[in-house]
């Protein structure tokens, strides 16, 4: 006799409430994208939840809606709740092993130009942008280069221009250098301050920082290589496959494309307009 599956159903009330919520919240990134004209309409459901859910408790609000009417009047109240949808959190030479294979697989065929152009979307606070400027700089390209890196996040990008980051995460960011392939002692490329590491001002001079979308803007210059890396995770798959296609646009015939390492191109719009370079480390190049 077959054996006979149960269904487990929520009870009404909270499957009313999860209804309402996530009517709330979409109710809260119209408005966002209405008054302030970021548009966080295609995020990731789950993640966005659970950040809007820490924002409730710490801008001392109630509820989404009572968060929507606080947004609406006050700037500055969107501005700290921005700080929680964008994540601004990031690390030097982040997940290793990639930039090991950015320096062995792709730097040797990025020599041949004569000058490059890398666009950094999503560079958050900017340690992304200063560790590929120090492996440029070991592998003598950092001179013929050009780092757009983009963010929508006004206070994430000051930080990054600023190159001053807390002195006891230097630790960390050492050990991922040296496991990264660096070539000298990473002391030599900052002055330590109180509690504040001071990056040399000359690995900044190559590279733009600048206010962009993913979800709104459209691509601004011609580049060899583009990183996006743990930015894709929080969107849907149409806005994942917006930016692949802006990516696509951007890169010039047979340029390279790193994502994060949770990242893929499979499933996506774009799965056959790259190749894979390194699977692991999630380098592409495009076709």
């Amino acid at each position: 006799m077959p054996k006979r599956i149960s269904t487990v159903v929520p009870p009404p009330d909270v499957a009313a409430a999860a209804s309402s919520a996530e009517t709330e919240l979409r109710l809260l990134m119209e408005a966002i994208y209405l008054k302030y004209s970021y548009d966080f309409r295609d995020y990731a459901g789950a993640s966005q939840k659970r950040r809007v859910l820490q924002a409730l408790q710490q801008l001392d609000c109630p509820t989404i809606p009572a968060l929507q009417a606080k947004v609406l009047h006050d700037p500055a109240v969107f501005m700290q709740l921005l700080q929680y949808l964008t994540i601004p959190v990031s690390e030097m030479f982040r997940d290793p092993p990639f930039f090991l294979a950015l320096r062995q697989q792709v730097i040797p065929r990025l020599q041949t130009y004569p000058s490059l152009k890398i666009w950094i979307a999503g560079c958050s606070t900017g340690e992304e942008a200063y560790s590929l400027a120090i492996l440029l700089r070991e592998e003598g390209l950092l001179e013929r280069s050009l780092i757009y890196a983009t963010d929508i996040n006004a206070k994430s990008l000051g930080k990054a221009r600023r190159g001053i980051f807390s002195r006891g995460s230097i630790q960390g960011h050492t050990a991922n250098y040296q496991k990264a392939g660096g070539k000298q002692a990473f002391s030599e490329y900052y002055t330590a301050a109180y509690d504040s590491a001071i990056f040399d001002k000359s690995l900044s001079e190559n590279i733009t920082f600048a206010d962009h979308s993913l979800a709104t803007d459209n691509v601004f210059s011609e580049t060899q290589l583009v990183l996006c890396r743990n930015v894709l995770i929080y969107f849907n798959k149409k806005l994942q496959d917006r930016a692949l296609g802006l990516f696509h646009e951007s890169l010039s015939h047979r340029g390279f494309l790193g994502l994060g390492s949770k990242e893929s191109l499979e499933y996506s719009a774009y799965a056959t307009r790259f190749e894979p370079l390194d699977r692991r480390a999630r380098i592409f190049r495009k076709l």
